[in-house]
């Protein structure tokens, strides 16, 4: 069987679905790898460090026409008349968003897996694409912070004077938020954290940040290890915490999503205009409309002095780690599925099937709940 990375199209996407030493690992296992021309560069893969790892360089054609096509962004409609009729294709795919592009690809009886459908269990870890792109979302996120901030993040005692160190808040505090908070600390920042699942309050404390709560205790606990919405008088509680540290801190990064819908609106306006001109907010949900009311995605908003960033690219603004991120995350779940040797969707491995959304066109997502 042969497997085919595609270039990416969309403007400024920079990663490809796998770098060289996947794609060794692949041939080593008996996959025949087609490397379209070019997909790499952007990441910087040139095309002859595939061509050392196995793989062949292909025209455009050649690699979507593939039996296994592999991508990261979901492709376009017209790129789906480039894919074979009864093929499979492997990328991010959002199904819930994605109506008219999933009718399309069932039209050619197409199977398709959605990597942002990988299970949050711990056997779909190595496969779960979306925590690898928001462990380096919450890294960059500190980066974009700190080139747009006007100060240092670590305190300075200096012959010119004293400057104190930077305090950095974090909405969410998952994978993105995590990472955002080890980036934060490793610069010298002062760093908060708040979430409402309590379980997030010890890895907070572990990476050195401060835990934030509010006096009304209720469980944020919700499905996959994201959190749930919570009641009015939770998020007035959240919204009075969030007031103070408005005034207080430097920095505001927010990751908070909730599956399936909107990011809910967490950084209001008129606490951004609490806050010291000079700060800046990172909104990392800009792509589900953003927890601040000023984020415009894919723009930096500035107001009243202080620098929103809603930024919808910043894994792939590391594009070369990310590819390899990805491109991992790839090689586990065809591993999962039996490698070159005994490939095959099997319906009963809970780490595959949640991912599953077309098979032979027929519509297989949402997936049956798990077995208890």
């Amino acid at each position: 069987m042969k497997l085919g990375i595609v270039k990416e199209t969309r403007p400024g996407e920079r990663r490809v679905a796998a770098s060289p030493p996947v794609v060794a690992k692949w041939v080593k296992g008996g996959w025949q790898v087609a490397v379209e021309r070019g997909a790499g560069l952007e990441a910087d893969y040139p095309d002859a460090q595939y061509e050392a790892a196995g793989a062949t360089v292909v025209d455009e054609t050649t690699a979507w026409t593939a039996d296994i096509v592999l991508k990261v962004r979901p492709p376009d409609l017209a790129e789906v008349d480039k894919l074979r009729t009864g093929g499979t294709l492997i990328s991010l795919l959002y199904p819930a968003q994605n109506a008219e592009l999933l009718a399309k690809l069932a039209a050619k009886k197409l199977t398709v897996l959605g990597m942002d459908q990988v299970p949050r269990i711990s056997r779909a870890q190595k496969m779960d694409a979306l925590s690898s792109m928001q462990n380096i979302a919450g890294y960059r996120a500190v980066i974009e912070a700190a080139n747009r901030f006007g100060s240092f993040f670590t305190g300075q005692f200096t012959a010119a004077g004293k400057v104190p160190p930077g305090k950095v808040l974090i909405i969410g505090a998952g994978v993105a938020g995590l990472a955002a908070l080890g980036a934060a600390k490793g610069l010298g920042a002062i760093v908060r954290a708040f979430d409402v699942r309590a379980a997030a309050e010890e890895q907070v404390k572990s990476l050195g940040g401060e835990f934030l709560t509010v006096s009304i205790k209720e469980s944020g606990e919700g499905q996959g290890g994201y959190a749930k919405e919570m009641s009015k008088a939770f998020i007035d509680a959240e919204y009075a915490l969030f007031r103070e540290q408005a005034k207080e801190v430097d920095v505001v990064i927010t990751t908070a999503l909730i599956p399936g819908k909107p990011a809910p609106k967490l950084w209001l306006k008129d606490m951004v205009e609490l806050m010291k001109p000079g700060s800046v907010v990172v909104d990392l949900a800009a792509e589900q409309g953003g927890n601040c009311e000023y984020t415009k995605p894919g723009e930096v908003n500035v107001v009243n002095g202080v620098s929103i960033i809603g930024y919808t690219d910043l894994p792939s603004r590391m594009a070369h780690v990310a590819s390899e991120f990805y491109g991992m995350n790839l090689w586990h779940l065809l591993d999962e599925m039996g490698g070159h040797a005994n490939y095959k969707v099997d319906h009963e491995n809970d780490a595959v099937r949640p991912a599953l959304v077309l098979e032979n066109g027929e519509t297989r997502w949402p997936p049956p709940p798990p077995k208890k």
